[in-house]
């Protein structure tokens, strides 16, 4: 069987790959085209459908996060596999035999039937503190990746201090996994989740100088680990969930629910917090889409009319309308909001900052109910914002608890997005294969869903190539 290794590079497009020579190399020697994403185009829901090959109405995951009814919370960035509905390769392929699977970094890790996992996970200390960790099976392999590489820089993975280190992390262990170095096992599939180009794309805008200058640095990370594939005859094939495009104007969302008293709050200690047990109407925003949950369906038609005259509103979805992009899954909101090109939705839901939950000035994705950007930044608003974040890094030395408060209550300083379905093809994600064959010849782009298909047909599977245009 054929080995394949399967790297994700996020906000993989045309513009990006000119910036990388040793990518495109591969696909100057192999093949390549777009990739046709799906709605939503973030990342857990296009992960899940390359991997099982099916829609967010079959495997489920219709976002980065959504309410969950049954607990009556929105709640993003989940990690358990057992939350994707259908099938993944890796259990396509065990029907014809044995198949050993990495996963390093990909999303819905914990509880997958994968031999190796390698992913993010903070250590979460009994007095409110936060150390950078990852979950690592088989066990034992935990303590080697960290003594080799030291622990995962988780906050160069995500926040204001996010870097190529958490790449070069993850690429250091997938190196030390092919090379055997601390197991004789062969992996048939090994998948590398590569984030770096997501920061300055969001953070500077997908054209800016500092976009590009990320795109040669993660190239110039991922040579060594290419050239491991390359010399053990591995197939490589390299995607993105989404191509990241500009942005310049945030959508506030559940502030007009709000003012249309179909959204409502409760209050702690003077702040205000999200009341979606109450709630007739509220969104989890995410990106470029945002699942707008309605309680009483008497209220759908009246918060569709809201929603549709906010500025930057492209399109509003009932359950029937998004039958017609594969998202119509009981997860989904009773209706799904997707912003015009340059536009994004805010998950802010107060009226006044002085009453901002306490995890709003926070690098918190757990706690938001709602993708914020501005995690990317320290607030430019604030001249003290590094000093003080600098104290609270020396609070933490010292062992005494702290809120580390710097992100901005200000969507307008993010530059990048992405969500919506491509505009045009150089907003569109790629997909290289350094075989050839595994793209038929003239094709100009691939199906999400076929990608499954295709990395069966790599491995040596016979299948045929369905989804190629």
């Amino acid at each position: 069987m054929k080995k394949v290794l399967l790297l994700d590079v996020v906000g993989l497009t045309q513009g990006a790959l000119a910036q990388m020579p040793r990518l495109r190399a591969v696909a100057e020697r192999g093949r390549q085209a777009r990739m046709n994403t799906i709605l939503p185009a973030v990342t857990c829901s296009v992960q899940s459908t390359i991997l099982t090959g099916r829609m967010p109405r079959d495997h489920g995951i219709v976002g980065n996060g959504w309410y969950f009814r049954g607990l009556g919370d929105a709640l993003l960035w989940r990690q358990h596999n057992a939350l994707v509905t259908a099938d993944k390769i890796w259990d396509t392929m065990r029907r014809d035999g044995d198949y050993r699977v990495a996963n390093v970094g990909w999303w819905y890790a914990m509880g997958a039937a994968t031999d190796v996992v390698v992913t993010p996970r903070p250590i979460y200390h009994a007095d409110g503190r936060k150390s950078p960790d990852a979950y690592v099976r088989p066990a034992w392999l935990h303590d080697q990746l960290v003594g080799a590489f030291g622990e995962f820089p988780l906050f160069q993975y995500w926040g204001p201090t996010a870097s190529i280190a958490s790449s070069e992390w993850l690429i250091a262990s997938a190196r030390g996994l092919l090379s055997h170095r601390w197991s004789d096992d062969e992996n048939d599939l090994t998948m590398v989740y590569l984030p770096h180009l997501d920061y300055a794309h969001q953070k500077f805008g997908p054209d800016a100088p500092e976009s590009a200058a990320a795109a040669a640095e993660l190239d110039a990370a991922l040579a060594p680990l290419l050239d491991d594939a390359e010399g053990m005859g591995m197939t490589v094939v390299a995607l993105s969930e989404y191509g990241i495009t500009g942005a310049d104007r945030p959508v506030q969302i559940n502030r007009a629910l709000r003012r249309e008293g179909l959204l409502e709050v409760y209050v702690q200690q003077g702040r205000e917090q999200l009341d979606p047990w109450a709630s007739r109407a509220f969104a989890v925003s995410d990106h470029q889409v945002a699942h707008v949950y309605v309680s009483d369906p008497s209220d759908i038609a009246r918060t569709a009319d809201v929603i549709r005259s906010l500025p930057g509103v492209d399109m509003v979805l009932d359950r029937e309308q998004q039958a017609a992009y594969g998202i119509d899954h009981e997860r989904a909101g009773e209706l799904v909001a997707v912003a015009e090109p340059g536009a994004w939705f805010t998950y802010y839901f107060w009226l006044d900052d002085a009453r901002a939950p306490e995890y709003a000035r926070a690098v918190d994705i757990h706690k938001k109910p709602g993708y914020d950007p501005a995690e990317l930044f320290m607030n430019p608003a604030d001249p003290w914002a590094k000093a003080k974040a600098g104290m609270n890094l020396v609070k933490k030395k010292l062992g005494l608890r702290y809120a580390m408060s710097t992100v901005p209550l200000d969507g307008s300083y993010v530059r990048g997005t992405h969500g919506r379905l491509p505009d045009s093809a150089a907003e569109s994600p790629l997909i290289i294969c350094s075989d050839p064959s595994l793209i038929a010849d003239g094709a100009d782009s691939i199906d999400a869903t076929a990608v499954h298909d295709l990395l069966r047909q790599a491995h040596g599977a016979v299948v045929g190539r369905a989804g190629a245009r």
